[in-house]
This record gives C-alpha cells, structure tokens and sequence, in this order.
C-alpha cells in the first residue's frame, strides 16, 4: 500500500490507488446498476413535488430552474461517466475520486460525509414510510410516534437481514422493487396527460399575480432560486453506479448507467411537476399535503387515487431504503480496503457482504431513529441534513475532472480534452452553488460530523502504521475544526439548530 509522504504544498497530493480487491461473486450487469442509481434517486421526492414547485415557482420561471437544474446535473452525469472510462483503476465513485486527485484525508471526507448522508436519509425515508402508512393505519400517523419508530426498526432490521444474505441479492430485488415503483408515476403522468387543461397551466404563466399563503412569488428570478433549492434532493442518487464501481461487470456499464438512469428520471420528474400544473390551480396546488402526488390524483378521480399513490410511495420508500443501504456499507468497505477507514469495515461474510460495515450503519439508523422519537425531528430537517453531507463529494468528483483534463492526464492525443473541461467546470460550478444552496447552517453541522468521524481516519491510519497527515491535511483538518468550535458555540448560544 502506498504511503502518504510529508508535502509541504497547500494542497494535499494525489493518493495512488490500491489493487482492486478480487470479487468472490459475479459483477453486477448494466440492469442492476442502473435500477441503483433509479432506485436511489426515485425514494420520496417526486411523491412531493406538485405541492413543494408550487409553492415555489409559476410554470415559466419553473421551466427556466428545470433547465438550468437538467444541464447542471447532466454535467454532472457526464463526470461520473467520464471518469468511470479514463480511470478504471479508481474505485468507490465519490470517495475514490476525491482521494486520487486530492489525497487521502480529503478521500475520507468525501466517504464519510456519503455514508452520513446515506444513513440519515434512510432514517428520513423511515419516517415518511410510516407517515404515509398512517394514511391507512391512524396509529402511524407523523411518523414518529411510538407505533411507528417500532415498525420502522422492524423494517430496517428486515432489510439489514436481505443485505446480510449478499450485495447480488439485494442488487436484485431492488430491481424488481424499482420497476414496482416507477409504474404508479406513470400511472400518475398518464391520468395527468389526459386530464390536463392548458388554460390552468398558463394562466399566470410568469408569477406577477399568484400569491401562496397571501404572499407573492417574486420576481422570476427569485421563482428560478427557490424552486431550484427543491430540486437538490431529488437528483441525490446520480452517482449511485460509480461507488459500485468495483462490483461491476463491464466497466463501461457504470458510465452507461449514471447516464441513463438520469435522463429517465429527469423524464419522469418533469412531466409530474409540470403537467401537476395543469390539474389545479398553482396556488391550490401549493396547499395540497404531501405526498401531494397523491392529493392530486385523489382531485383527479377520486379517493382511490389518493391509495393507489400512496402505496405507490411505501414501495418506492422501500425500494429507496434498500438501494441505500447498499451505498451505505459499500462506501466504507472501499475507504477500508485502502487503510481510509479501519480494515474491520471491509471485512465481508461468507455472502460477500460487508458485515461490519452493515452492523454500523443500521446501529447508526437505529440510534436516529429512537432520537426522531424523543425530539420529533422532521421528515424536511433529514432530507436537509442528509443533502448538505453529500454535497462535497459531488463538488471533488467534479474536481478531480477538471484536475485530469487540465493536466492532461489520459489524455494522451488530447482528443476530448476541451470538452472536459468544460463539462467538468460546468459541473463543479453547479457543486459550488448547490453548497451555497444548502444554506450554512448544514454545512457547519457537516464541520462537526467531519471533525468527529476523523477518529475513524486516524485509527485507520495507525493500525496501518501509516502517516496520519501530511502538512497540507494538518491544515484541512484546522479548518474544519475551526468550524466545528463555530457550529458548537452557535448551537450553545440557540443561534444553530438543525434537529
């Protein structure tokens, strides 16, 4: 294993990547890859988009955010594909694109603040699960009474068992699972297609006149911005093929898969927000409850819509629930593999599954969920929470692209050189302001979760007798302790609070 050297740069160097692991199972096919990437991006969100765009924007600033928003995650897309193809030798997606182009502290970030992400989201798919349960059972309703964090751990403790049985096997039935999911959207665009009345959807069509709770909307711009805040958890997920990187088949199907699994969700995201709009009108539409998806089908043809959609979601929640747990462990049995993480999180059972790794991150949802109970967080504060963790390693993956193309790395004839750099700027713009847009609270609250994961690193490190950090990392490390004292003292003095 190659061993990180003192540097006296700013910037820590490029970590060399380890020999592959040998797989003890059969790779996983274009299918199974890209049913990851669907069933990780398609979980709650586009069950609450009607309502949560309009509240936020009028069709035509809609369009523009959609626009900008489809271009911005569509560079994105393209650097996992790309990087997938000039750097075969790099595995784990974000966490091994962060740790090759900017060393290994940086790397562990990237794979620690992931895996945060992934399991608090899972305890927010949990919360909504039951939520929605209560439409049909009253003793689940919110979410978060005793009933439902019982059912919630029975379920969790359900798909930690499927896991437990191998990644293939869980791979698998999230396939069927997402198929399962995606037919009451289409059932949903289909209803709303024929139903659809034009005059409804251009009736104002810029915003001027519209007021939602008796405030306007502002002007377009203001529209464009706040409609595109929603949008950053809907597209968590588009890199749900690259961290499986490894495990894959054909190395040319994790590039295809990102690819297609976005666009066909883009697909679907689009004609639900937009042909929403004409169904009701935008400031009716804003008030309907979430899962608003189903308040409007229920509008449409009657109550039986309203069911059909809601289960609908607790599929789709499930299917969510198990494509992230996949992520979850697979994020730290790679950073293990590498002397990242400590090696006990790649240790895997007679299945193939990483056992410690699983153990944790459910110990972890488990934990969560018990404090959902004792202090009534949210479904809208995890999501949040969960979308500020996952936001760096979006912005080093397209880094490290741009790093690549600038350098010239792989690019031997120069042929595409260009235009990756164009698409990777492209992309690590949009990660800055989708940073931005997550709104500093989250990111001071992601500062502690960092500053206190690093044990995890430096116990890594030294059971593998290796330098902890380099001088370059000292001063990433200062810098994220310095804004975890912040967040601390901001939580202490009540000008902070998240949960």
């Amino acid at each position: 294993m190659w061993e990180t050297t003192m540097s006296q740069s700013v910037i820590p160097g490029p970590a060399k990547p380890a020999p592959r692991a040998p797989r003890t199972t059969a790779g996983l096919g274009l299918a199974a890859l890209t049913a990851l990437v669907v069933g990780s991006m398609i979980g709650s969100g586009i069950f609450a988009l009607p309502s949560q765009m309009a509240g936020s924007a009028a069709p035509g600033p809609l369009i523009i955010g959609w626009a900008v928003t489809g271009v911005g995650m569509l560079m994105l897309a393209f650097v996992f594909q790309t990087l997938a193809t000039r750097k075969p030798d790099v595995d784990g997606g974000v966490y091994g694109y962060a740790r090759a182009g900017f060393g290994n502290y940086i790397g562990f970030t990237s794979a620690f603040g992931y895996w945060m992400s992934a399991w608090v989201g899972n305890v927010a798919y949990l919360v909504l699960l039951f939520s929605t349960l209560g439409y049909f059972f009253p003793a689940f309703e919110g979410g978060a009474t005793v009933a439902a964090i019982i059912g919630a751990s029975v379920v969790l403790w359900i798909v930690h068992a499927l896991t437990l049985r191998g990644v293939q096997t869980a791979a698998l039935v999230n396939v069927v699972v997402t198929v399962a999911k995606v037919v009451p959207i289409l059932v949903f665009i289909a209803i709303a297609a024929v139903g659809f009345k034009a005059g409804l959807f251009t009736a104002d069509f810029w915003g001027k006149t519209t007021q939602i709770d008796g405030a306007p909307l502002g002007d377009t711009m203001s529209q464009v911005k706040s409609m595109m805040l929603v949008t950053v958890w809907v597209f968590i997920g588009i890199e749900g093929a690259s961290v499986y990187s490894q495990r894959a088949a054909r190395r040319a199907d994790v590039g295809r898969a990102t690819v297609l699994g976005f666009v066909g969700v883009l697909a679907l995201l689009l004609l639900v927000n937009l042909l929403s709009y004409g169904l009701m009108a935008q400031a009716e539409l804003a008030g309907v409850p979430d899962p608003s998806m189903a308040g409007v089908l229920e509008n449409e043809v009657g109550s039986w819509g309203a069911a059909f959609i809601s289960i609908g979601l607790v599929v789709s929640l499930l299917g969510a629930l198990i494509a992230w747990v996949l992520l979850c462990v697979e994020i730290l049995r790679l950073p293990a593999l590498e002397n990242v993480m400590p090696k006990a999180l790649a240790k895997e059972n007679r299945h193939g599954a990483p056992a410690t790794a699983l153990w944790l991150t459910n110990l972890c949802v488990q934990a969560m969920l018990l404090w959902t109970l004792a202090n009534a967080s949210t479904y809208t504060n995890l999501i949040y929470l969960a979308t500020s963790l996952i936001l760096l390693p979006y912005l080093w993956s397209a880094a490290y692209q741009v790093l690549l193309a600038v350098r010239g790395e792989t690019y031997g004839d120069g042929r595409g050189r260009t235009r990756d750099i164009l698409v990777g700027a492209i992309a690590l713009g949009y990660a800055v302001w989708l940073v931005y847009a997550g709104g500093w609270q989250y990111v001071l609250m992601a500062a502690v979760f960092y500053l206190v994961g690093t044990a995890l690193y430096v116990w890594a490190r030294r059971e593998s007798k290796l330098t902890v950090f380099t001088r370059a990392e000292l001063v990433v490390v200062a810098v994220v302790a310095a804004t975890s004292v912040l967040a601390v003292a901001l939580l202490a003095t009540g000008h902070l609070a998240v949960l």
